[in-house]
């Protein structure tokens, strides 16, 4: 198993903003060093459901 990762706020928000304005989850990734993409995808739904 891998080991856990923990994300700043700052850069949990910009993956979001990123994602609802059309950015490729691919591109994200590398912009932001996130490694798993199912990641990304929590955050957006957090957000949509307002659990910022």
């Amino acid at each position: 198993m891998g080991t856990r990762m923990s994300y700043p706020i700052e850069v949990k928000q910009k993956a979001v903003e990123m994602r609802l304005a059309g950015v490729p989850m691919k591109e994200i990734m590398q912009e932001l060093n996130i490694k798993n993409k199912t990641q990304v995808q929590t955050w957006v739904r957090w957000h949509k459901a307002g659990d910022t």
